[in-house]
């Protein structure tokens, strides 16, 4: 019997967790085989990452997607149809080429990513494989540690706080359940101390609370109490993991604080920053300084040194080149790995290859704008990135994330294994 090939692409409308259009695409093997990826779609986006097309315009706020279904009808369907599903390389280099621009703004990098995810998923599923174990194929795999919102800030919340999340991680926990269930704890005593308060404004875009705090510490203050009042010992139990989006307040040195009304230069916010390193229990940092302020990363990072995890999201989108330049060049040591920001599944899994062999952290990231499709997770263990950020421990498109991983967990049984401290890039060692 031979293996079989593509048959047709469709592509729909459907929606996403901000009820925004989005791209579904659907792909239909010759063997009977159906399966559908879905775009994600980022609310904090680096300059140089894929560009969703959008048609523009008064109509859903400029958001739809008709433009980018015509691409997928007229262009991408006729393209693939006959290829082979398993040689995912191939399908993105060919969607790449197609589309013949950097970023993908020709055919949209939310209408190549649907494509390259709804290959992938019929690729495993006419395997009769889970994704993630037709993507790691006979190697052993390991389970990400969990990093989970507690409070959204920056543009998922209105810039109630100028750091965009304050998140948590369990990485002594013995367990990926184990993690979920003290993550569980601490998100419900946060929500109870903000109640207590007065301080609680509903949640954020990725389930997290949305806070009414004067300051930025006193985000970061709370949730040391949240942790303590769940039970556990901040930095021993508990540690705290924040994404700074610093390219949405800062920019050429200069970051602007709103909330505070506070603005620095490079140095001054590494101080400001650095401060906090030393007051509560935090071991991962995430865009610190803008995209456009590598030397501000470098020194920050060589601050730090062995004890805390600096990643690169918008500096590096998701891209194997800059990953490799950021190793030689010391300015991160860990990476976000986003599907929708390289634009294909190929891509994506180069950045977090290029990561691994610099002994770099790996994580395998959702957007704020999500859908239903749990392929990250998948990603996460199938590529043994050790590291998966979600959004918070609320909303059903990021939960669904999360069990996904307890069932992948579950059916390893003996052989599961959770990443913890292990995941963290002074506890690797680049390849050799």
């Amino acid at each position: 019997m031979t293996d079989p090939v593509i048959l047709t692409v469709h592509a729909r409308r459907i929606w996403d967790s901000r009820g925004r259009p989005t791209v579904e695409a659907e792909v239909l093997l010759s063997d009977g085989t159906l399966a559908r990826g879905i775009a994600p779609a980022g609310a904090s986006r680096g300059s140089r990452e894929a560009v969703d097309r959008r048609d523009g315009g008064p109509r859903l706020g400029g958001f739809d997607v008709q433009d980018a279904l015509a691409s997928v009808r007229d262009e991408i369907a006729p393209m693939l149809a006959g290829r082979d599903p398993f040689d995912q390389a191939a399908i993105d280099f060919a969607l790449v080429a197609l589309d013949g621009t950097p970023n993908k703004r020709r055919l949209g990098g939310n209408t190549t990513v649907a494509v390259s995810l709804a290959v992938l998923h019929a690729a495993a599923a006419s395997r009769g494989l889970a994704l993630w174990r037709y993507l790691a194929e006979d190697e052993p795999v390991t389970i990400p540690l969990p990093e989970i919102q507690i409070f959204g800030g920056g543009v998922h919340a209105g810039r109630r706080t100028d750091i965009q999340d304050f998140m948590v991680m369990a990485p002594k926990a013995g367990s990926f359940a184990e993690a979920l269930e003290i993550t569980a704890e601490v998100y419900r005593a946060a929500g109870a101390i903000m109640a207590e308060r007065g301080l609680l404004q509903g949640v954020a875009d990725e389930g997290g609370w949305w806070p009414a705090f004067s300051s930025n510490e006193q985000a970061l203050d709370t949730l040391v109490m949240a942790i303590e009042r769940a039970g556990y010992v901040p930095r021993d139990d508990v540690a705290i993991s924040l994404d700074v989006a610093a390219s949405e307040f800062g920019r050429d040195g200069r970051y602007r604080l709103g909330l505070e009304g506070r603005e620095f230069d490079r140095d001054a916010m590494a101080d400001y920053l650095l401060g906090w390193c030393e007051r509560y229990p935090i071991l991962s940092i995430e865009d610190p300084f803008s995209e456009d302020d590598a030397e501000g990363l470098k020194r920050f990072t060589a601050a730090v040194g062995d004890s805390i995890q600096v990643i690169g999201d918008d500096f590096l989108v998701t891209n194997a080149a800059l990953v490799e330049q950021a190793a030689a060049e010391q300015t991160v040591n860990a990476v976000l790995v986003k599907v929708n920001q390289a634009g294909t599944v190929t891509e994506a899994k180069a950045a977090c290859e290029a990561g691994r062999r610099a002994g770099f952290g790996t994580i395998v990231s959702a957007r704020s704008g999500e859908t239903e499709d749990v392929a990250i997770a998948h990603l996460a263990v199938g590529w043994n990135a050790g590291q998966l950020k979600v959004g918070s421990f609320a909303r059903s498109e990021r939960m669904a994330k999360w069990n996904e991983v307890l069932r992948i967990e579950e059916a390893l049984g003996a052989k599961a294994r959770f990443a913890g401290l292990d995941a963290m890039p002074f506890r690797r060692r680049p390849a050799a």
